[in-house]
């Protein structure tokens, strides 16, 4: 028997940095030996699988045995007493190591796409014992171990083995799904850091509780996926956002939200009533502060906790599915927080974050900054996009503030910021990553998409990376939404000096696959909801309301609605409380209901109004020039000669009659919705529900009744 050397003490004092290399069954002169560590153990025997016994022998105080193995060193079980108490356990210290020489190979180069199948926590069978294997990247480290449940949460009982460029990894026979735990990370200086959360935990504690729990991933059944073409360029796309936290309050919980399966009874069935071909949950992923929304987020594999397990969720997703509707989630690789329990400075280092803060920190959010340079940081992120899409069927990505990726003075002040090797702003390595997480998510879920929130004028956002772009689905234009918002907001007497922002998105329509967002950014921090920017009186508040929801689904583009704006949400957002569902109660509340749920079903039903959103030969100007009246009037068109939609806007109060252009064909157009309708409660002024063409010249004209504060829609009879 050896007596105690400095590998022996380190391992007593937690400081070994691989302590494999001691503990465990080793060969030494010839004899098998093995040495455990089992604090406040008083007696260790070894027994192997014949049952012979064999006693350790107590080398330390602190618990530290060692002694003889039998013929076959590889396969035996500890017996240990405390006190009164005797236990049999399995040795983590003699299983193989969990990632293959390939796993590193991968890990290493930044293509191991798939890392969350092996990084983290992940119950398995080795060697006939059932346990967790568990793995975390941490290079600076001197020493990780993984605590929890199953050690006492002492870190000196499963010290981890380091492989590769700094990937510890460790099976825990005790260890099952449900455990908690996290990571105890001595940094390279020689301190202890604060208890981290695991990078990759699947599911973490209800928030202000930070640890990591252990999720069976292969128990959960993935969710149906949506048909093809739910997301193609050519398909009508209306989108539901929801913040699922305040969608719906459970009243006899004190407002408490509801957890992901009492949503998956009413949400999916709601949306799918109203018409929307999609959802968008805002970030699911977990994140500390109520108050974020999710964009804060510390766990980028893990559904919060808020609402439920991830097998909930996946419920969720399911039943979303099943009502048809295709799933988004929001995304958020731009930042994190720095909870000392998250990424930041994970092991003692900046090592998902840049060092310099001129780099490293969002000073708008008082956030950090991924390092898309580092090869591990951009392969953690891009892991993560692709799990939701393969782990719960998830149909699209919308990536969260992409210009402050895009830009390395994003929000800074002039000195404060780093220039790219060129002297440039772009960030190159956030372009590189974006481009790359396209082209992989695509070529791997092809039915899937993705959409960028990017408020600048970088080009190609929505283009192929092979174009030069960045290879996204689908972009937001936010300057529609600031142009026709501040329109909407002016008295109508003053509309026709501001006639150009309605105008003005039409030059640029069609230089990216635009969505149109009303989303939860516009109705939020004294901006007002929709309902509240409208000016005049109680019924022309709401009659400007039904026009621009009408102007909205005839414009070029793919929709989407933030909850509560579907029925004229008079409050602004609170996170914290339910949308004010009371309001349906009142007859023009309910009215908008109504009215967005026909335009719903008039833009999936009509082809002219979803076919050929993204392609200029879908539009065509009629009355483009008349700001006196500030009536607006233009062509949908679908791919067949005969897929015609007129669409016609007033936005003021008069009524205009005898209002006269040309249309491309003659006989009757059939008026098939108007948002002055009393069903939606308007004046009900309108064209008698059709009208005939004057065929008096070389082109047809139409005489029109257009009503006050209103979009009507009329299709040629075939």
């Amino acid at each position: 028997m050896s007596s105690l050397t400095p590998e022996a003490y380190a391992v007593i004092e937690g400081r070994h940095s691989d302590p494999f290399r001691y503990l465990g069954p080793h060969l030494e002169n010839g004899a098998s030996v093995v040495r455990v560590f089992l604090p406040d153990a008083e007696e260790v025997a070894v027994i192997d699988d014949e049952g012979h016994e064999r006693d350790l022998h107590r080398i330390h105080d602190s618990g530290l045995f060692e002694g003889r193995l039998g013929d076959d060193p590889r396969h035996y079980r500890l017996r240990a007493r405390y006190g009164d108490r005797q236990v049999e356990i399995e040795d983590p210290y003699r299983f193989p190591p969990i990632l293959s020489d390939f796993d590193l190979y991968l890990l290493g180069e930044g293509t191991h796409v798939h890392l969350y199948e092996k990084l983290g926590a992940h119950p398995m069978m080795l060697d006939g014992v059932e346990g967790v294997a568990f793995a975390v990247f941490a290079p600076a480290a001197k020493r990780v171990s993984v605590v929890g449940d199953f050690n006492f949460w002492d870190g000196r009982r499963h010290a981890m083995r380091v492989r590769g460029n700094g990937f510890w990894e460790i099976f825990v026979p005790e260890a099952k799904p449900g455990t908690k735990y996290k990571y105890e990370i001595v940094g390279s200086d020689g301190h202890l850091l604060p208890l981290k959360s695991d990078p990759l935990a699947f599911a973490a504690e209800l928030r202000p509780q930070t640890a990591s729990i252990v999720v069976d991933q292969n128990t959960i059944p993935r969710p149906q996926r949506s048909p093809p073409g739910v997301n193609a360029l050519s398909a009508p796309i209306s989108i539901y956002e929801v913040h699922l936290g305040s969608w719906r309050r459970d009243p006899r919980h004190g407002g408490r939200w509801v957890n992901y399966r009492d949503l998956a009874q009413h949400l999916p069935a709601y949306a799918r009533d109203m018409g929307f071909t999609h959802v968008e949950f805002l970030p699911v992923s977990e994140h500390p502060f109520d108050g974020s929304w999710g964009y804060q987020p510390t766990g980028l594999f893990a559904p919060t906790s808020r609402f439920g397990t991830p097998a909930d969720f996946a419920v969720l997703i399911e039943e979303c599915h099943r009502n048809g509707l295709a799933v988004i989630l929001d995304w958020v690789p731009g930042h994190f927080p720095d909870d000392p329990h998250g990424l930041a400075r994970f092991d003692g280092t900046a090592l998902y974050e840049h060092e310099n803060p001129k780099q490293g920190r969002h000073l708008d959010w008082n956030t950090l900054i991924y390092n898309y340079g580092r090869t591990e940081v951009a392969n953690f992120l891009l892991g993560s996009g692709l799990f939701w899409l393969d782990r719960y069927s998830i149909d699209g990505l919308r990536v969260d503030a992409v210009a402050s990726m895009l830009y390395l003075d994003y929000s800074r002040p002039e000195g404060g910021w780093i220039a790219n090797k060129y002297g440039g702003r772009e960030n190159i390595d956030a372009i590189n990553l974006l481009r790359r997480f396209n082209s992989e998510l695509f070529s791997r879920f092809p039915n899937a998409t993705t959409a960028a929130e990017e408020s600048t004028a970088w080009p190609m956002v929505s283009r192929p990376v092979d174009w030069g772009g960045l290879g996204f689905g689908y972009k937001w234009n936010m300057g529609w939404m600031h142009d026709t918002l501040e329109y909407i907001s002016k008295d109508p007497i003053y509309r026709k000096h501001h006639h150009g922002q309605i105008l003005f998105g039409l030059h640029y329509a069609f230089f990216e696959n635009f969505i149109l967002p009303l989303s939860h950014d516009e109705v939020v921090h004294g901006k007002r909801s929709i309902l509240g920017r409208m000016p005049g009186d109680e019924w022309q508040r709401f009659a400007n309301l039904r026009a621009y929801y009408g102007f909205m689904f005839g414009h070029p583009g793919k929709k989407l609605l933030f909850m509560g704006n579907e029925f004229g949400q008079e409050n602004e957002w609170r996170h914290d409380h339910s949308l004010d569902w009371h309001l349906l109660e009142q007859p023009r509340h309910a009215g908008v209901q109504a009215l967005v749920r026909d335009l719903n079903r008039l833009y999936r039903t009509v082809p002219a109004l979803h076919e050929l959103d993204c392609e200029d030969a879908g539009f065509e100007w009629l009355v483009m020039h008349d700001a006196d009246r500030c009536v607006f009037a233009w062509l949908r068109k679908g791919r067949q000669t005969q897929e015609r939609c007129l669409v016609v806007v007033n936005f003021t109060p008069e009524i205009y009659r005898d209002y006269r252009f040309k249309v491309p064909f003659s006989g009757i157009w059939r008026e098939i919705l108007n948002t002055d309708s009393a069903l939606y409660g308007g004046s009900n002024i309108g064209n008698a529900g059709a009208v005939r063409t004057l065929d008096e010249g070389a082109i047809p004209e139409v005489s029109l009744v257009v009503p006050p504060l209103a979009a009507i829609f009329l299709v040629p009879e075939r």
